[in-house]
């Protein structure tokens, strides 16, 4: 049944222990009648049969224990606290970011002053050259828009 390479085990076999019946009964067994006889319905079907049974009571849920009421005046004060706080985050945040742009605004002006001076001053210190402009010869303009040659 088994291969020859797989182990056989031995096994235990475990036997229930009873019990004895002087501990198991100590207490008489009475059979309990309940408290009143429930009636016996019958309901005759439309075909003719007759249906014999108990009635059963609805399953009533538990009453609801009434809340607490809450006094108009506590939700106005504490909607009133919650607009508060909102209206105030609102601002810091409005604050914010009205620092921010007029930092953002005041780093550009400097930014463009800086390129600017910069130019202004690589104008004003270049020595090499003509003195800055485009130096025109009028003479020769003049002779080459009126074709005179000589």
């Amino acid at each position: 049944m088994y291969p020859d390479h797989i182990p056989q085990r031995a096994v235990e076999v475990h036997q229930p222990t009873p019990i004895p019946s002087q501990v198991a009964h100590s207490a008489p067994v009475v059979p309990v009648q309940p408290g009143h006889v429930p009636a016996v319905a019958s309901i005759v079907l439309p075909d003719g049969r007759v249906v014999t049974g108990y009635a059963i009571d609805a399953v009533r849920p538990e009453p609801v224990t009434a809340k607490p009421a809450v006094s108009r005046a506590a939700v106005n004060v504490a909607l009133a606290g919650v607009g508060f706080l909102a209206v105030c985050g609102g601002l810091l945040l409005l604050t914010s970011f009205i620092a921010a742009l007029t930092a953002f605004i005041g780093q550009l002006i400097i930014l463009a002053a800086v390129i600017f001076g910069g130019w202004i001053a690589v104008q004003v210190l270049s020595g090499s050259g003509h003195k800055g402009g485009t130096t025109v010869n009028i003479r020769r303009a003049v002779f080459k828009r009126n074709h005179f040659h000589g």
